[in-house]
């Protein structure tokens, strides 16, 4: 049934039977659901009034706070659809997502702009404005009809991701009522930039579901958010690997940090099952580590009562999804034995937008293959075994070496460029950098550079010169040896 809804109708029950219910929280201020229904319906007149229609692909680049959930419910009650840029990104990579996908409008802080855009910035005329429109702005439907471009590859030459419908998207909010437990009882602590889709999944499902949204946005230190947790009372919490890694160098109280949480989760990227156990007996008990990706959302969840040689998996599929391993052939592998992985279901995304080629490879007869390699125990668990993709994931952030490479071959002295994934213990992986040039290159002036074109978690955390790359016979950078190369030096002493 709210399969075939617009994302945003439920705002308007909830205005019924919650009137009073607090929805959105940041600091002093507390949004209730009558008056969030409201808001996002005076917001949509004063989209349409900036000539925002049904269809239209939007831009939205906010800091994360209330009115970035305002604008992402809004444009999805107009049948707009919302494209997520990342505030932190550089002109130059805003401007390149904002073409490729024709943004005519986007929804900025105030001071920014996006070149070729209309830049609607939310600040106090805004505000005014959106005051003086009737809360009458009707919902569109919903069900197969667009909702958000869900970037997997953001500011390359050739942006990737899935147009995600309605449909899609709520049926992966259902996993995170039937798998993960969440209610309408819930006080959500939003912890996590709206712009990643667990950040953006997770809040707009609290809100989906009726619950409390409570915000917190990065940057914080680790001491502030456990002091936060203990004084704004939250059920539940997100948080990527890295942070869970700074909670746990905090000192030890004898009893655990966040234990007035529900429930903790975890997605982005793997933790090592001792840091795992650290988690649960220094964090929270009932911790729960979420494998998935940006075309499939949530796909096996890790749970508390997984122990012993099942804390090394990634857990067991979600609600509704079904996982496999199979050859080259799509045949199934047998258990235990690695293979790609594969999985389908409500949830999952059925092509990239306006890729073709890329969808050809990754989408094939109703699953998606996400390039990991796994295998499947005899209680149908998966354990993840390596990726077939060179994907760099920091601190539960996906960057892709192509970007960063070009930006580094445009840099004049530079002939040749490699990037790749630095293991560390606290990032997961950092980015690191080998370059060939022509003349002597300070390599800081070279990162600096970087500085300039990327956001600064795809900056190379050190750049080294070398005479050759090593390449195979045809020519193809041999990246894994660059890898064997990084082991030996540890990341931890550079700045």
């Amino acid at each position: 049934m709210y399969s075939n809804r617009n994302i945003a109708s439920l705002l308007d029950e909830h205005a019924i039977r919650r009137s009073r219910h607090a929805a959105i929280v940041e600091g002093e201020w507390v949004l209730t659901y009558e008056k969030l229904a409201t808001l996002v319906k005076r917001t949509g007149r004063q989209l349409q009034r900036c000539g925002i229609a049904e269809g239209d692909i939007v831009g939205v680049c906010l800091k994360d706070r209330a009115d970035h959930l305002v604008a992402m419910f809004s444009l999805a009650r107009l049948g707009a659809v919302i494209l997520p840029l990342d505030w932190r990104w550089s002109e130059a990579e805003k401007q390149r997502v904002s073409n490729f996908y024709a943004v005519k409008h986007a929804i900025v802080e105030p001071g920014d702009n996006i070149a070729e855009c209309q830049c609607l910035a939310v600040d106090g005329d805004w505000h005014a404005a959106v005051a003086r429109q009737e809360p009458d702005c009707p919902c569109a439907d919903g069900g197969e009809r667009p909702f958000v471009l869900s970037l997997s590859s953001g500011t390359t030459g050739r942006p990737k991701g899935p147009m995600l419908s309605h449909r899609q998207f709520i049926s992966r909010l259902m996993i995170q009522w039937v798998t993960l437990g969440f209610s309408q009882h819930d006080r959500y602590l939003s912890a996590t930039p709206l712009y990643f889709g667990g950040g953006r999944s997770f809040t707009m499902g609290s809100l989906f579901s009726g619950g409390t949204v409570i915000m917190f946005p990065p940057p914080y230190k680790a001491e502030e958010l456990v002091a936060a947790v203990a004084a704004l009372k939250p059920t539940t919490m997100l948080l990527v690997p890295t942070l869970l890694r700074q909670l746990l160098q905090l000192p030890d109280t004898g009893a655990p940090l966040l234990g007035g949480l529900k429930r903790l989760l975890s997605t982005g990227s793997v933790l090592h099952p001792d840091e795992r156990a650290a988690v649960m007996t220094r964090l929270h008990p009932e911790f729960i580590n979420y494998y998935g990706s940006t075309e499939g959302g949530g796909i096996t969840v890790l749970l508390p009562e997984h122990q012993g040689a099942a804390a090394a998996s990634v857990g067991e599929p979600v609600f509704a999804t079904e996982v496999q391993v199979v050859d080259e052939n799509a045949n199934a592998v047998a258990v235990c034995e690695a293979g790609l992985v594969r999985y389908r279901g409500p949830a999952v995304a059925d092509s990239f937008y306006k890729d073709p080629e890329a969808s050809t490879e990754a989408f094939r007869d109703g699953w998606f293959y996400p390039g990991d390699i796994g295998k499947l125990d005899h209680d149908g668990r998966l354990y993840l075994v390596g990726r077939a993709k060179d994907v760099i994931i920091r601190a539960g952030v996906n960057i892709y070496p192509g970007e960063i490479e070009q930006v580094l071959i445009a840099y004049p002295s530079v002939r040749d460029a490699a990037v790749v994934g630095w293991p560390s213990r606290m990032m997961g992986e950092e980015v690191a950098a080998y370059v060939v040039t022509d003349s002597e290159t300070n390599m800081e002036e070279l990162r600096a550079h970087c500085r300039t074109q990327l956001a600064p978690y795809k900056v190379p955390k050190q750049i080294f010169a070398t005479a050759e790359l090593p390449k195979s016979p045809l020519g193809k950078i041999l990246k894994p040896v660059l890898v064997e190369q990084l082991l030996a030096i540890d990341n931890e002493t550079f700045s």
